[in-house]
């Protein structure tokens, strides 16, 4: 039993985990240390602290959506705004009251006429060539008409033939009257001499209506100048055939009177006021600078043309020594009323619409279109004499899709300097 025994112990103790023996010094420094204290208790958090922090949190999502609130509205306006248009404006020149219009016109002789021949024939000489002058009833050609000669010489003898019919019926009536109050002849006979007469005198009377027929033509064969003038043009020479019944006749002269000329001058309608019979107007030609030659609006037609809104005007000019010609081309200058006043604008300011001509005009911030009326026109600039201002600020290069009520900003003029 003891042997068992012992060998369950000795079994056990092999089993066991070998121990080691304790360090004297660890035991010593053990010894010597105090003994731990017992843990602390949990610590409590203040319930401020928590709400800070959601407080926090808090404050920052509202700063993050109003900032992006803010950043949206923004944007928003700032898209509005670049959708507004900048225009460029410009303010109207005002002019100095105008004193005078100078318009452009052509002079045309005061009579001016072609002469033709009035009978045929062969032109058998010419007196006058071109620039020459002329008085009145100087002989300026003359015509053979060798046909119109020998018919005047027949009618002639028509006439007497005709003529001594005549006579002999008118006997021959005068007698028959006297026979028949003494009862020889009849009633009846009477009558039918004296309608013999009648017929007789007739015949007699158409005869010496063709003589002067003829002889009216053969004084045609020598023309003779129908006012005093200055030839301008000879359409003829000698032996040329003359025929007056072609349906185009030849023009042989063209006769012109230069001691007046007249000036026709279309005066726009925004001037119209300056076109004044009797008042006074004033003609200058490149042919002579510095010159002045006067003149009269003697008559204009009361009526302006539908197409051009023009008033068409006759200025009479007095031509003595014959200086100035026919066809020239001169500027005629009217006095023009003080109340009529004008403004200058760039020309690429204007709208030709189906309105008719308009500027933008920029009030309170938005776009105007207002109607304007135009006087002359200077290239780069336009003169407007109603419907704008000084004080105006017009639209410069307006785009074509302007319209009223168009909100716009103004450019600033000093942005590029």
């Amino acid at each position: 039993m003891n042997a068992e025994s012992n060998n369950r112990e000795i079994a056990a103790n092999a089993e066991a985990p070998a121990t080691e023996s304790p360090n004297p010094a660890s035991v010593a420094v053990a010894a010597a240390q105090p003994a731990a204290a017992p843990p602390p208790p949990p610590l409590r958090i203040p319930w401020w602290i928590p709400a800070s922090a959601v407080a926090v949190v808090a404050l920052v999502i509202i700063f993050g959506i109003r900032s992006r609130v803010n950043a949206e509205a923004s944007v928003t306006r700032a898209t509005h705004e670049a959708a507004i248009p900048i225009v460029t404006v410009v303010h109207p020149v005002a002019d100095a009251p105008l004193q005078e219009i100078a318009l452009p016109g052509n002079t045309v002789a005061f009579i001016d006429a072609p002469i033709y021949a009035r009978t045929n024939g062969y032109l058998k000489r010419w007196n006058f060539d071109i620039g020459s002058p002329v008085k009145k009833g100087q002989l300026l050609a003359e015509i053979e008409t060798p046909e119109v000669d020998q018919q005047l010489q027949q009618a002639r003898a028509d006439l007497e033939t005709a003529q001594a019919n005549y006579n002999i019926a008118k006997i021959t009536a005068s007698r028959w009257e006297f026979l028949v109050s003494t009862g020889s002849v009849s009633q009846q006979e009477t009558d039918q001499a004296k309608s013999d007469l009648t017929a007789k005198k007739a015949a007699a009377d158409s005869s010496a209506s063709n003589v002067r027929r003829l002889e009216e033509l053969q004084s045609f064969e020598k023309i003779y100048a129908p006012f005093d003038g200055i030839i301008t043009a000879r359409n003829t020479d000698v032996g040329q055939l003359i025929d007056a019944g072609a349906s185009s006749p030849r023009e042989l002269f063209h006769l012109a009177s230069i001691n007046k000329l007249r000036v026709y001058v279309a005066i726009p309608e925004v001037y119209s006021r300056a076109a004044s019979n009797g008042s006074t107007a004033t003609l200058t030609l490149d042919e002579f600078p510095g010159e002045i030659f006067k003149g009269t609006l003697v008559r204009n037609a009361n009526a302006f043309d539908a197409a051009n809104r023009t008033l068409l005007t006759e200025v009479d000019v007095d031509n003595p020594k014959g200086r100035l010609r026919p066809g020239a081309y001169v500027f005629v200058h009217f006095k023009l009323p003080e109340s009529i006043t004008s403004v200058t604008i760039p020309s690429n300011a204007l709208l030709f619409r189906k309105e008719g001509l308009q500027v933008g005009v920029v009030r309170d911030g938005k776009v105007e279109l207002v109607s304007v009326k135009m006087g002359r026109d200077y290239g780069n600039t336009v003169e407007i004499v109603s419907g704008v201002t000084g004080s105006d600020s017009v639209v410069v290069s307006p785009p074509d899709s302007l319209v009223s009520g168009t909100p716009v900003k103004i450019a600033d003029k000093h942005a590029g300097d």
